[in-house]
């Protein structure tokens, strides 16, 4: 099978926010699908790395962030490239709140949705949240970013360079540096160093 395949699947992004005490934190995600209409309920998958993703699990709710066209690629390092465990990811951003009190990212995002968890199904590497939606409003009309929107003009170009290093198939990760260590994980979209491939001088 071609792996890349996957690949082909449309995907929105977003930052998936939680709160747990007084701990903030948030990740960025890339499947948040409606499954029902009536009740309105999303799914949201969440990899099991992600500090938020405990969070979830612990609190049942969640805020989920619609990123628009708008969005920097500093945000997606910021909520995707580090650890909610090693700093506190919403000190040097501004935030708002919603009625279920927890955080929100009003800015580069069109709109909001927040999530009550009723069921949580382990995949595997994700957890599957099937949540009822409590609260939710749109913050502008800039369109929503897509995965492949996010590649195009979001995401730096990788620059002409003799450097060793790897990339992941899936998202486009560089590692840079050789060899890539065995037990790597890409820290964008988790998949394993298996899945990446040396860059082309």
């Amino acid at each position: 099978m071609d792996e890349k395949v996957m690949q082909k699947l449309s995907y929105g992004l977003f930052v998936c926010t939680a709160k747990e005490g007084d701990k903030d934190n948030g990740c960025i995600i890339n499947t948040v699908t409606q499954v029902a209409s009536s009740p309105n309920r999303i799914s949201i998958s969440v990899n099991k790395q992600n500090y938020t993703h405990d969070m979830i699990l612990n609190t049942k709710e969640f805020n989920v962030s619609i990123l628009n066209e708008d969005a920097k690629f500093e945000t997606f390092q910021h909520f995707g490239f580090q650890s909610g465990r090693d700093v506190d990811k919403m000190a040097s951003i501004e935030f708002s709140r919603s009625d279920n009190g927890i955080a929100y990212i009003a800015n580069q995002t069109n709109a909001f949705i927040s999530g009550k968890v009723i069921q949580a199904i382990d995949l595997g590497s994700h957890t599957l949240f099937i949540a009822d939606v409590v609260d939710g409003a749109i913050l502008n009309d800039v369109p929503s970013a897509t995965y492949a929107y996010y590649f195009a003009h979001i995401k730096p170009k990788p620059q002409a360079t003799k450097k060793k290093g790897w990339i992941c198939t899936i998202c486009g990760y560089i590692y840079e540096g050789d060899p890539l260590p065995e037990d790597f994980i890409c820290p964008i979209c988790k998949h394993p160093a298996s899945d990446f491939k040396p860059l082309e001088d």
